[in-house]
């Protein structure tokens, strides 16, 4: 568990389902993101997550508001898997919790737990390249983008609009 002036980023829990597949209904909340249609998809999605959790130790954890415990949506560092072989850094918030820097507040802490406790020299994140509101946090938090590693996502089907990924990438301090 991570703790911040505003935030708990933490592992997943049973009470967490509701409120993410009602972020996961959000047009906005899921704009630049592949659907999750159905409850089902939801629950396997935390279901890989807590899984993960499991075997490593991290994973995109679930984010709650210190002040009265709700779920504000996920934030966290994953291990290298598909299309990307490095740990990548990902959020995901409601959308009543954008704007507050909530989202920053939770990425820097799991960049800071992460370099204490990931052995890895880099982190990168990958966002579709009109996710302005994705790679704007990416340059706050002192990624640099990569633009000769930016990439057409495998898992989004050709001609898709979200198909187009950039890549940043930050560098364990020294």
């Amino acid at each position: 568990m991570i703790e911040t002036e505003r935030l708990i980023v933490r592992p997943w829990r049973e009470a967490d389902r509701e409120p993410f597949f009602a972020m996961a209904c959000d047009p906005e909340v899921m704009r630049y993101l592949l659907p999750l249609n159905t409850r089902a998809e939801s629950d396997e999605r935390i279901d890989s997550l807590m899984a993960m959790q499991a075997e490593h130790g991290h994973c995109f954890w679930a984010v709650e508001r210190r002040e009265d415990g709700r779920f504000l949506g996920f934030c966290g560092v994953v291990i290298p898997r598909e299309p990307i072989w490095e740990h990548e850094i990902g959020w995901r918030l409601a959308r009543d919790a954008w704007g507050q820097g909530y989202a920053y507040e939770a990425a820097q802490a799991s960049l800071d737990w992460a370099w204490r406790h990931i052995d890895t020299p880099s982190i990168m994140a990958i966002t579709n390249i009109e996710n302005t509101r994705s790679w704007g946090l990416m340059e706050r938090l002192g990624m640099r983008r990569y633009p000769e590693e930016d990439f057409e996502h495998p898992s989004v089907p050709v001609g898709d609009p979200l198909r187009p990924h950039i890549l940043y990438r930050i560098h364990r301090p020294q």
